[in-house]
């Protein structure tokens, strides 16, 4: 049995375990990966599956989209994941900005890939792609962003929202991470205990926001009014496709809520559209401290099709891992919701 199916066994069961093996492209190194530790790269492999299929949990279009391609045998290619941050002091106890996430991803073999900055969103973002499988373990597109750029009434809203988030990294899992960054490995039992710590980090880490300190932040960046129900969860995930024209047309045949366009980047070589964001119900507080539940925009699920890079390197052509900041701002529109 590979380390990859050990370590994911006793932490969502056999079923899913083997239905995550069918339904994604697996690199064959990490499948046939079978010693007494397992690799970060297997480590990071299976956390990108546990959190792949989260975001099909909250996106029925995503988990209806993967059950035809299961039923017609044609694997999933998890090309990047989208998290979200806000780059503020004083959140809680939570890291400011990325490095609530980058924390996690630098033990697990990432590095950064390129910085874009998303000016239209008063937002940064960077990828960060494996640094042993960059190519075949999913990126992950890691935004921030910058209250500072806003309002003092919106920064009063972010403080309100953000100043109850909690650290989810358990002390465990630091220890764990410290060892996995300097073996690059860790032992099956370990590592199987580490991926449940890390999914805690991929959710929302602060209290029930107002409805009021909602209708604020969604009056200046509804980025941020996301942010405020979804935390840190997957903002999407991406299917890596060879014709992405192609699979939009077919999704939009088959009434999926599909992107009107396709965005393309300067070079030609990334085209992307999506899925448009599921809506979902989110409690929120009155003034007088009822629960009130609302309908916002969730998470999404997007295609992307990438172009090798005109240039070998190494002797080698390899694809264009890069990304867009054009392209990025109009699929993060996809969570923008009604004002």
């Amino acid at each position: 049995m590979s380390t990859l199916k050990i370590i994911l066994e006793p932490v969502i069961g056999l079923t899913r375990t083997d239905r995550l093996l069918r339904i994604l492209q697996i690199p064959q190194a990490l499948l046939e990966e079978n010693e007494p530790k397992a690799s970060r790269g297997v480590i990071a492999q299976a956390l990108n599956m546990l959190l792949f299929e989260d975001l099909l949990e909250r996106v029925p279009a995503a988990k209806t989209y993967a059950s035809d391609c299961r039923l017609a045998g044609r694997k999933i290619m998890h090309d990047h994941g989208a998290v979200r941050t806000v780059l503020l002091a004083n959140m809680g106890t939570l890291p400011a900005g990325e490095e609530a996430i980058t924390r996690i991803l630098r033990p697990l073999g990432y590095a950064l890939n390129g910085v874009y900055p998303l000016e239209r969103l008063k937002m940064t973002g960077r990828s960060h792609a494996q640094v042993e499988f960059p190519e075949a373990i999913a990126q992950f597109f890691v935004s921030e962003l910058h209250p500072d750029r806003f309002s003092p009434t919106f920064q009063q809203a972010v403080a309100h929202v953000t100043g109850t988030s909690v650290d989810p990294l358990a002390p465990e899992a630091v220890k764990l991470l410290a060892e996995l960054d300097k073996e690059h490995a860790l032992p099956r039992e370990a590592a199987a205990r580490l991926l449940p710590l890390l999914t805690r980090c991929f959710t929302r880490q602060h209290a029930t926001p107002t409805l009021a300190d909602y209708d604020t932040l969604l009056a200046e960046s509804a980025e941020m009014a996301w942010i405020s129900t979804e935390g840190n969860a997957f903002n999407h995930a991406t299917d890596r496709v060879p014709d992405v024209d192609a699979l939009a047309a077919e999704q939009k045949a088959l009434g999926q809520p599909m992107k009107p366009t396709v965005e393309t980047s300067q070079s030609g070589r990334v085209r992307q559209t999506a899925f448009l964001a599921a809506r979902v119900k989110r409690w929120f507080r009155t003034a007088s401290g009822d629960p009130i539940e609302k309908e916002v925009p969730g998470s999404f699920y997007e295609f992307i099709t990438r172009l090798p890079l005109p240039e070998e390197q190494d002797g080698k052509q390899h694809l264009d891992l890069s990304f867009d900041s054009s392209n990025a701002q109009a699929i993060f529109k996809m969570t923008a919701g009604a004002k």
